[in-house]
């Protein structure tokens, strides 16, 4: 068997073309939407990331504003871009870059973004409009892995889903919404994790299958149910820049779909980041009355 690519950088860039449609619109209306980044510190990663992300706002005509601090940063500091950026009609949505510098403390800083800008879609109050099933940001990797799986053809409604991960960027958020009562979710989840004996016992009965726990090689051809759809979404750094997935390669043998090392839930997180700055645009517009 043949598994067929998930391929994210190519559906990545079929949703930039809908998103710069959807500014288009906004334009048209007097609205231009912003994104804002806030990077403290000079962690080359973190860097690249906030640079990718103003590169593809560029792509699709949303406006970006990013605030570099330097390492020294105090919280207060940190706190005071934040809270800047919550009172700035020119942003729509932004995100503080993690992790952040040691001394800094990390949730209180992800607290005070306004919940309505939260376009990482972490903050506990969106996490709770997930709960709910309520509109609000919805976590990205989550929803890039969501978009994936639906178009290209994979079948989530009455599925069993299996989550390799239970951490608050993918694997939670994405049980909730998997398991949610609507259209193309409603789902049967498991998640699981390395701290579980036997893995492979639970991975194969999976028709679809989401490791997410950071650990190299982790999933093999024997934990996979013939047929299943893999997802590849954590992944580990190894050396100065080898990109190693938690879904060997073999697992194309047995798998129907699978995502590449490279190119597969990463570019869907970057798409999502700009769909959830276009709704809040959009929100924006709308009680405008534009």
């Amino acid at each position: 068997m043949a598994a067929r690519l998930l391929d994210g950088a190519a559906l990545a860039a079929e949703i930039k073309e809908e998103i710069s449609k959807r500014v288009a619109e906004l334009l048209g209306a007097g609205v231009q939407p912003g994104l804002g980044t806030i990077l403290v510190g000079d962690n080359p990663a973190s860097a690249t990331y906030v640079r990718l992300k103003h590169s593809d706002c560029a792509e699709v005509g949303i406006a970006s504003f990013g605030e570099h601090l330097p390492e020294s940063a105090s919280q207060a500091e940190v706190e005071a871009v934040i809270r800047r950026f919550n009172q700035d009609p020119a942003i729509d949505a932004f995100l503080v870059q993690v992790p952040l510098p040691k001394g800094l403390d990390e949730a209180s800083a992800l607290l005070a973004v306004d919940p309505d800008k939260d376009v990482d879609g972490l903050h506990p109050v969106n996490l709770g409009r997930l709960v709910m099933g309520a509109p609000g940001p919805i976590a990205c990797t989550p929803a890039g892995i969501l978009e994936l799986l639906v178009r290209n053809g994979v079948e989530v409604e009455g599925r069993h889903v299996v989550i390799v991960g239970r951490g608050l960027t993918i694997g939670r958020p994405l049980a909730l919404l998997l398991s949610l009562k609507r259209r193309h979710s409603n789902a049967a989840v498991t998640v699981v994790h390395t701290g579980v004996a036997d893995l492979g016992r639970f991975t194969r009965q999976a028709d679809i299958l989401v490791a997410a726990a950071g650990c190299p090689g982790l999933i093999t051809p024997e934990m996979v149910k013939p047929g299943a759809a893999v997802v590849g979404a954590g992944v580990t750094i190894e050396g100065k820049n080898r990109v190693v997935s938690d879904v060997r390669e073999s697992v194309a043998e047995v798998a129907a779909w699978i995502t590449p090392r490279m190119g597969g839930v990463g570019p869907m997180t970057r798409a999502m980041l700009l769909t959830n700055c276009a709704l809040a645009a959009e929100r924006r517009a709308s009680a405008a009355g534009r």
